[in-house]
C-alpha cells in the first residue's frame, strides 16, 4: 500500500506545493486544515481519493491525533503572524508544534518535518522569532529525529511578499518602506517544497536546515526588481524604524480596540522589530545544497505572476511592441 502523509496546513501557501509533489510520487496525502470545505482544490492533485482534506485544529489533541492515525510521515506547515487571539504565536507556533511532535512520537510516526523560519531565536526582540524558536525546541525535545526547515522569505504565485509590494505600487507615486536596508535571501516555494518532500522520503538527516535563494538582496533592491518587472516608476522612501514602530503600534491598538474586527495585516510593531535583523542563511548552516537542490533566483519566476500588476496587465508587452513598430507616412497611404 502507498505510504500515507499527514500535512497540517496542507492547503496553505507552502503546504499545497508539498501536497502536490507527494501526490505525484504516489503518496496518499491527508491535508489537515480547520476549514476542509475551503481546501477541496487539493483533491485535484492526485487520483480519486488519493488527496483528502480533513478537519483538524492543532490546538486540540483529539483532532491532531485523529488526523495522524496511520501516517508514515507528518509535515507541519502551520504558522501565524497573529500575535494575539486564540490562534496566537504561542498557541500555534509553540503549543501546536509541540502537540504535533508529541503525538507523532506516541503514534510511532516514522518521520516528522517542521516548517519554521530563518531568524528563529530564543533571545530575539521579536515575539514571532521567539515563538518559532520555542516551537523548534519543543519539537526536538519530543521528536529528536525531526527535520526542521527554516526558509527565508518565500516567493511564488500565491505569496504575500512580492504580491504585497506589487499591490502597494497601485496606491500612489510614493512607496514607503520600513527596513529598506534589511537583507533577505528570497527562496522559491517549489524549492522549499522539494526540501520538505526529500525529508519526508528520508533523504535528509535529522536537524535544522536554513533555506535561501541564490541572491542576498536588501528590501529596497527587491522592490526595485518588482518595479522593473511590473513596468512602474515609484519614489521608494525608506522610513526610519521609529516611524515604523509608531505606525505598527497604532495599528495594533486599533485592532485591540475594535475587538479584532480590524485585523492588522499592514504592519505590526513586532514585524518592525523583526525587520531590524537580516533574514539570510547562516554560512555554517545546512541548506538547499546539502539536499541536492539548486536554488532558483527570484527573477526567473516573478514575471510569471506579477504581470497582473502592470499598467495594462497581460497586454503591457503587446502595447510596448506596438509602439516600437515603424509608422507609415500618410502620403504613402494616399498614393496607393
Amino acid at each position: 500500500m502507498a505510504q500515507l502523509v499527514t500535512i497540517y496546513g496542507g492547503s496553505g501557501f507552502v503546504g499545497r506545493y508539498i501536497a502536490r509533489r507527494l501526490a505525484k510520487q504516489g503518496w496518499r496525502v491527508r491535508v489537515a486544515v480547520r476549514r476542509p470545505n475551503e481546501a477541496l482544490f487539493v483533491k485535484s492533485y492526485g487520483a480519486v481519493g488519493q488527496v483528502e482534506p480533513i478537519l483538524c485544529n492543532i490546538r486540540d489533541d483529539i483532532s491532531v491525533r485523529a488526523a495522524m492515525q496511520g501516517a508514515d510521515a507528518v509535515i507541519n506547515c502551520v504558522g501565524t503572524f497573529d500575535k494575539g487571539g486564540r490562534n496566537s504565536f504561542d498557541a500555534v507556533q509553540v503549543q501546536g508544534a509541540s502537540r504535533i511532535a508529541r503525538i507523532a512520537q506516541e503514534e510511532g510516526v516514522g518521520r516528522l518535518v517542521h516548517i519554521s523560519a530563518i531568524g528563529a531565536d530564543l533571545h530575539a526582540t521579536s515575539a514571532y522569532a521567539v515563538s518559532k524558536a520555542e516551537g523548534e525546541a519543543a519539537i526536538r525535545a519530543r521528536f529528536p529525529g525531526a527535520v526542521i526547515l527554516r526558509p527565508s522569505v518565500i516567493f511564488g504565485t500565491e505569496d504575500q511578499f512580492l504580491n504585497r509590494f506589487a499591490g502597494m505600487t497601485r496606491m500612489g507615486p510614493i512607496l514607503p518602506l520600513v527596513g529598506g536596508r534589511t537583507r533577505f535571501q528570497p527562496v522559491w516555494v517549489e524549492d522549499v517544497a522539494e526540501a520538505a518532500v526529500k525529508a519526508a522520503n528520508g533523504q535528509a538527516a535529522p536537524g535544522i536546515y536554513e533555506l535561501g535563494g541564490p541572491e542576498v538582496l536588501s528590501l529596497r533592491d527587491i522592490v526595485t526588481q518588482i518595479l522593473a518587472c511590473i513596468h512602474r516608476r515609484r519614489a521608494v522612501i525608506n522610513l526610519p524604524f521609529w516611524i515604523g514602530s509608531v505606525i505598527g503600534t497604532v495599528l495594533d491598538v486599533a485592532s485591540i480596540l475594535t475587538g479584532r474586527l480590524f485585523r492588522n495585516t499592514v504592519l505590526t510593531a513586532d514585524q518592525v522589530r523583526s525587520l531590524r535583523q537580516d533574514n539570510v542563511v547562516n554560512p555554517e548552516a545546512k541548506g538547499l545544497s546539502g539536499l541536492g537542490i539548486t536554488p532558483t533566483p527570484m527573477g526567473a519566476v516573478m514575471n510569471d505572476y506579477l504581470w497582473r500588476f502592470r499598467p495594462s496587465g497581460q497586454y503591457d508587452d503587446i502595447k510596448a511592441s506596438a509602439k516600437a513598430l515603424p509608422t507609415v507616412p500618410e502620403h504613402s497611404i494616399a498614393g496607393q
